[in-house]
């Protein structure tokens, strides 16, 4: 620790006397620093020992020393070192009772004892404390290094909880709890989310301070990773601000967890190179050479059903398109697993994506595939596991705050450019992979058309054919086909596209569609003779029909 006064009064050669503040000699010493001025405050930093012979001082006169005792006491100087024999025999009175009445520590320095000597004495302490607290900061860097190496960042944690004589916790990138150290602060680091998400939206390095004085501990808080967003943080309580030793352990245990957190680059674009060559051979129909090239990296994925999902954002798509016709101008053949390049995570909402379902699948120690894709992210994932479940997670909550925007703005929300749209297939083993691959893409199709920000393929079948015909290019071919239909009703001439619309609901029945339009069966069979007349087409033809219906259906709303 520091030197303090009582280690100075103590101190053999000193020789020095305590002549008021008797009861706060345990106060630190940052330095010793003569000065005769009569009023030295600007001067000071606080912490100080102030050495003086009063030599411009009236150190007789009460009130004046009333006002420079309480100025250097506002300033921050810890004591006053006094020294007699000089211009004054013995402290003077009216110093004295100023300082007890401050409860400013006051020294008598012997005349045999030079200022220098204490100077020294100070900086001596100084520097051996200095050299303690970087041994005690390499030693805590090797025990931390044993520990981070022999039973990972659990063991580090309790390591650094040790060295700090407080608590550790470690949280990933999505600011859930990891791991803490002791086992009790579990519940005091889940309090800290809030703070470690708004450390997260920081550029890294980015670090805070929570709580100090008037709360149970004070919390660091820092962000580890050398990307532009971190990938985990560290938080560490204490009753206290951190000493050297302990501040040295703590920034070692930030590198280190840092190493262990965040894989060199090189790394993870081998890994995602790797992923994107499992995903084209599970789409090429090579299962068991996808098999063989996932190794224990991505293999336990494929030993159970899993789920394919396709997701964009609104303004990725255009990305897409510019990349589908660089394929068609180069003859290369487009491919969902071609071109990988690192998601981002800087606010993008596939980069938010990919995220959520690696930090969730870290946690249930799942294997995930996350391949990023000319604006697109496609994920292959566990049934059931905890990255699907993430993934519906996170499109749950963006669709809640659109609906809420909504209902603020008292509209429902277009989907913006910037929003992301996920479609996800149904279960599905190696073998049919690319039919999930499909089922997911036509998943996505529905949810951008619906306005929705995910859809689940098994949702289709239970829903209807309908709302996908609000699409301008439906709406037109609709249009086109009944255009004569409407232009001959126009002229007053008969009611075709009504009877047209009755007898398809009625599937031909020519009684039931008349009695609903209150004609002859007879008037009615007429008109459908002038529909195929019209249209060129006979209602004979279901494919016919089933056009006609569906055009029907689409301008309903005329």
């Amino acid at each position: 620790m520091p030197p303090t006064l009582a280690s100075l009064v103590h101190h053999s050669a000193l020789k020095l006397t305590v002549r008021a503040g008797g009861d706060r000699l345990d106060v630190p010493v940052r330095w010793a620093h003569v000065s005769e001025l009569a009023d030295p405050v600007p001067y000071m930093e606080g912490g100080e020992l102030l050495l003086i012979t009063a030599l411009k001082l009236d150190a007789e006169d009460p009130e004046a020393m009333r006002r420079y005792v309480k100025r250097l006491a506002g300033a921050g100087v810890v004591a006053l070192g006094f020294a007699v024999g000089v211009n004054y025999e013995e402290i003077p009175d009216a110093l004295v009772h100023a300082a007890r009445e401050e409860g400013l520590p006051l020294l008598e320095v012997p005349r045999r004892t030079p200022f220098l000597a204490i100077s020294k004495a100070v900086s001596a302490a100084i520097a051996a404390d200095q050299y303690r607290s970087v041994t005690a900061g390499f030693a805590a860097q090797r025990e931390l290094t044993k520990q981070a190496l022999n039973a990972g960042p659990e063991g580090l944690l309790g390591a650094l909880a040790g060295q700090v004589d407080g608590w550790a916790a470690l949280y990933d990138a999505s600011g859930a709890v990891v791991a803490t150290a002791p086992e009790w602060a579990g519940r005091r680091a889940a309090r800290l989310t809030a703070e470690v998400e708004r450390l997260r939206d920081r550029p890294a390095p980015a670090s805070s301070v929570v709580g100090g004085p008037g709360h149970e501990d004070r919390v660091e808080l820092h962000s580890l990773g050398t990307g532009r967003r971190p990938r985990a943080a560290l938080a560490v309580g204490t009753a206290t601000a951190l000493g050297t030793a302990e501040r040295y352990a703590l920034h070692s245990a930030i590198a280190l967890l840092t190493l262990t957190t965040e894989r060199s680059r090189s790394l993870r674009a081998a890994e995602q190179r790797l992923g994107a060559a499992v995903l084209r051979m599970l789409l090429a129909g090579e299962p068991d050479h996808a098999r063989a090239v996932a190794g224990d990296l991505y293999g336990a994925l494929l030993d159970a059903p899993f789920r394919v999902v396709v997701a964009e954002s609104a303004s990725s798509s255009a990305v897409r398109v510019h990349a589908d016709a660089h394929a068609r101008v180069t003859g290369a053949k487009p491919s969902p697993a071609a071109a990988p390049a690192a998601a981002g995570a800087g606010g993008d909402p596939l980069g938010g994506l990919a995220e959520a379902v690696e930090s969730a699948a870290a946690r249930a120690g799942e294997a995930v595939l996350v391949v990023p894709d000319s604006g697109r992210l496609v994920v292959v994932a566990a049934d059931g596991g905890a990255a699907v479940g993430a993934c519906t997670e996170y499109a749950a909550a963006l669709e809640a705050a659109r609906a809420v925007e909504g209902a603020v703005e008292g509209a429902e929300q277009p989907v913006e450019d910037d929003e992301l749209v996920v479609g996800l297939s149904a279960p599905a083993g190696p073998i049919a992979a690319a039919t999930a691959y499909k089922q997911a893409e036509q998943a996505l199709s529905v949810a951008r058309r619906r306005g929705r920000v995910c859809v689940e393929h098994e949702q289709l079948a239970a829903g209807s054919v309908l709302p996908l015909l609000a699409d301008d290019a439906v709406r037109a071919f609709a249009d086109g086909l009944l255009r004569n239909l409407h232009e001959h009703d126009a002229t007053g001439r008969g009611d075709l596209v009504a009877s047209l619309r009755a007898w398809l609901s009625r599937h031909g029945q020519w009684d039931a569609a008349a009695a609903d339009l209150g004609v002859h069966r007879h008037t009615l069979r007429y008109r459908m003779r002038r529909v195929e007349e019209i249209l060129g087409r006979s209602l004979d033809d279901p494919d016919v029909r089933m056009e006609l219906w569906l055009a029907l259906k689409a301008t309903a709303t005329d």
